[in-house]
């Protein structure tokens, strides 16, 4: 039977405080406290054995469980197979679903473990959690979890739980690059979570600099975002140009939430005037959210120029991006978010296609010279630069190059999990 510490656990609005002496093995250190009448909005996981010693293995391998709502993604879980091939057992724990997103099959899975488990609050970052996940820990048995999920969230909260029950090692992955004091409880998972965690993955230079600024004392390893290079490179196949309607037209793409942060709006008001001095210019725009009744209201004397696909598969979104000719990525900061990093880009650059974008958040730092800078908000910019770009095919190629180049160099899956590799092994 699990041992109690002798430590006092205090109950402030049902969220305890853990004393620094705490065992955190057992239960009344670990839940939260709170009256009778509070409603209790998380189940208590079924008491399971501690598991066994992780010292004897019978291969010899490290074992490395991931917890990633992401990794319903077919492209994501990549860096999990080449993580596997370099002599890890991983396995990865995500749902059937994340929100509208539909898990991706794919061949490659057959070299990992994954466990695709009932999620609670699908679609609702951090607030969504995992039934059974007590059962996955014990079958698993790893040496190490790579928490692939906000620190202040709620999954984040259950999985350190269950990792410090069971004496297993964490690492978590932020992208928060704006310094916020969270509300309660988030507050109290983000003290948890940093008071057990081993070390964290920041994925840019400005999230190290939020956690330090947040006194978080441990290491912080720098590891990016990865492109999966066998679904995301140049592929000139006609038939992609046919199926999108892009066929002898210079295709302007945006890829991404019709959100004000976005900046899709910015881009139509560059675009849309350019139309009518173009007359083989096309916009194509991939994304659904709350501005597209605006979007489509905007674009209605243009509509045979502009078409609209609100949802694509991964697979899909590279034969989009062969159909183009230059991506735009307009994003804009505001008071509570600024890019965390724009996937878009490294995919952009892996099918070697132009890129423009607002000089906002990480984005100067991933696409270094890879790409050209606007200052938010410059409108007019973003026109000249649009047609700066058409007029000059040198330039055009010169992005293609430098793009790919760097894609190779820093953000292909195969690339990530190599520093994965050595952080695992550094860490046990």
């Amino acid at each position: 039977m699990l041992s109690k510490c002798d430590s006092t656990v205090r109950s402030i609005v049902a969220i305890p405080v853990i004393p620094a002496n705490c065992c955190g093995l057992c239960w009344n250190c670990v839940q939260y406290q709170r009256p009778r009448s509070r409603v209790r909005f998380w189940p208590r996981e079924p008491d399971v054995a501690l598991l066994a010693p992780r010292n004897m293995r019978s291969n010899g391998r490290v074992r490395v469980l991931w917890i990633s709502k992401a990794s319903v993604t077919a492209s994501y879980r990549k860096k999990l197979v080449f993580l596997s091939r370099l002599g890890i057992d991983i396995a990865v724990i995500t749902g059937d679903r994340w929100g509208s997103w539909q898990f991706e099959e794919m061949q490659a899975d057959r070299e990992i473990t994954i466990y695709r488990l009932p999620q609670a609050l699908s679609g609702r970052n951090h607030f969504h959690w995992y039934r059974r996940l007590a059962a996955a820990f014990h079958e698993f048995s790893p040496d190490l979890i790579h928490l692939d999920e906000e620190h202040y969230s709620f999954v984040s909260f259950q999985v350190a739980r269950l990792a410090l029950r069971h004496h297993i090692p964490f690492v978590f992955q932020t992208w928060q690059n704006i310094y916020k004091q969270y509300p309660l409880p988030f507050s109290r998972f983000e003290s948890y979570v940093f008071a057990h965690a081993e070390a964290a993955i920041a994925g840019t230079e400005t999230v190290r600099a939020v956690l330090w600024q947040k006194h978080f004392a441990k290491p912080v390893y720098i590891i990016p975002l990865g492109v999966d290079t066998d679904v995301f490179h140049a592929d000139s196949n006609p038939s992609y140009r046919d199926r999108f309607g892009t066929a002898n037209h210079w295709a302007i793409g945006f890829v991404g939430r019709l959100v004000p942060e976005k900046g899709v709006m910015d881009l139509a008001q560059a675009v849309i005037p350019l139309l009518s001095v173009y007359p083989n210019w096309q916009w194509m725009v991939a994304g659904s959210g709350p501005l597209e009744p605006v979007l489509r209201q905007t674009i209605s004397e243009v509509s045979d120029r502009v078409k609209i696909w609100p949802w694509l598969s991964t697979e899909d979104m590279a034969k989009f991006m062969n159909a183009l000719d230059v991506l735009v990525v307009p994003s804009r900061t505001t008071s509570h978010w600024k890019e965390q990093f724009g996937r878009v880009l490294i995919e952009a650059m892996a099918v070697k296609l132009p890129l423009i974008a607002y000089r906002s958040g990480e984005i100067p730092e991933v696409l270094d010279q890879a790409g050209l800078l606007v200052n938010e908000g410059d409108i007019a910019g973003l026109a000249r630069t649009l047609e700066e770009l058409y007029a000059s095919s040198d330039l055009q190629e010169s992005l293609r190059i430098q793009g790919l180049s760097r894609v190779r160099d820093n953000f292909s899956q195969e690339h990530v999990a190599h520093r994965l590799f050595d952080l695992y092994h550094e860490l046990l």
